[in-house]
């Protein structure tokens, strides 16, 4: 198949970094549980406004990667932000991907 058509056992350990809806840089730790070739679903506590590019960093199981520490980059613009009711005060960020993303390894 395409190479988005891989099948990532979610959730997955993701770093989000970006500006929040003051304009201040910042970095939030949390997981991604949705991910195709157009974009991916998480929460996050930071508040952030719709339009606004994020970068995904997000860490590959071993299975994927050969044993290696290997790193999936992202970047996307916030298409989508919910109110996650199960999750306060956490949102449901929904990001649409810039690009299609690339696999580096880690160090």
């Amino acid at each position: 198949g395409e190479q988005g058509d891989q099948a990532f056992n979610l959730p997955l350990p993701t770093v989000v970094e970006g500006r929040d809806s003051e304009g201040r840089a910042f970095r939030e730790k949390t997981v991604l549980f949705y991910i195709s070739h157009h974009g991916a679903s998480f929460n996050l506590v930071t508040s952030i406004l719709l339009g606004s590019k994020l970068k995904l960093i997000v860490d590959l199981p071993p299975s994927l990667s050969d044993d290696q520490n290997l790193k999936l980059i992202i970047n996307g613009k916030v298409a989508l932000v919910e109110a996650n009711h199960s999750h306060l005060p956490r949102q449901r960020v929904s990001l649409r991907f810039e690009n299609r993303y690339f696999i580096k390894a880690d160090g």
